[in-house]
């Protein structure tokens, strides 16, 4: 009895970490939002070596005192794999003070970085769309198609076209997931386009993908086919051209017919009207 007793609070334990865990979670995702906007990845890369945790708070753009939150701050994103920690001796040797260098995973958050990712939670994390999830449970209760309709009254392509910042910051993530993707397409998977002569990348964007592909590829003829506020005036070459629709009404023609599953738009599919 005292063993089954022991196994009711055990699993009771288990069961608030979960919530705890699941509560809480945001805290990270804003975490690493604030060492972007910060620019904290790129300080440390500047600096060349081991950042110690003074150099690091003098170097950044705050409020004197808010100093001693940046090593919480640090400690967040360093047990979550963003950043290597070390404990080196200070001057007078009697306590070691922390130094930071960069991981895999900061380095893709260089602003020069060529596969840089900074502007993925950048858009995802902006209150356009966070706010749409506070909506989650009155979007059940109502007629409205999603919950990012729900909070601004249209659905998230309409918005898009009319917001600047949006439709900039949506189509800089969406560019930045297609040049590693199209590396690794390009470099693993030539034999996919042998024989090919036209191509149309569905929801291409501003072109990264394609004009890549036109590029290894000088036979193939490239059709980016997007929404027109993504691709009016934008500017094609010899074998890329853009062409503005609606991929639910129809796709230009070609020989293959390219459907690239964007991480952008899986972590918001159900907040836009797709």
């Amino acid at each position: 009895m005292e063993f089954d007793n022991e196994d009711h609070y055990a699993k009771l334990l288990r069961a608030q970490t979960q919530i705890f865990d699941q509560t809480f979670g945001f805290i990270n995702s804003m975490s690493l939002k604030c060492v972007i906007d910060l620019c904290i990845p790129d300080v440390i890369h500047k600096y060349g070596q081991p950042m110690p945790l003074s150099q690091l708070i003098a170097s950044l753009p705050i409020h004197p005192s808010k100093a001693c939150f940046i090593f919480r701050l640090m400690q967040i994103l360093t047990h979550s794999g963003f950043f290597s920690q070390h404990n080196n001796a200070t001057e007078n040797y009697e306590q070691e003070e922390v130094s930071y260098v960069l991981t895999d995973a900061s380095k893709l958050l260089l602003k020069d970085h060529h596969f840089s990712m900074i502007s993925l939670p950048q858009v995802i994390l902006d209150p356009i769309l966070v706010n749409p999830w506070f909506q989650f449970s009155t979007w059940f209760t109502n007629e409205d198609p999603t919950p990012f309709h729900t909070q601004n009254g249209m659905a998230f392509w309409d918005y898009a076209s009319s917001e600047p910042k949006l439709n900039h910051l949506f189509n800089d993530a969406m560019t930045n997931d297609s040049r590693l993707i199209s590396s690794v397409l390009i470099e693993k998977c030539k034999g996919v386009f042998s024989g090919l002569e036209s191509l149309v990348d569905v929801g291409g964007g501003t072109g990264t993908m394609a004009k890549a592909i036109a590029k290894s590829f000088p036979q193939l003829k490239c059709i980016v086919f997007d929404l027109p506020h993504v691709v009016d005036g934008l500017q094609g070459t010899e074998n890329v051209e853009y062409v503005h629709g609606d991929m639910f009404e129809a796709i230009p023609s070609a020989d293959s017919i390219m459907l690239k599953v964007n991480i952008i738009l899986v972590l918001i599919i159900f907040l836009l009207h797709l």
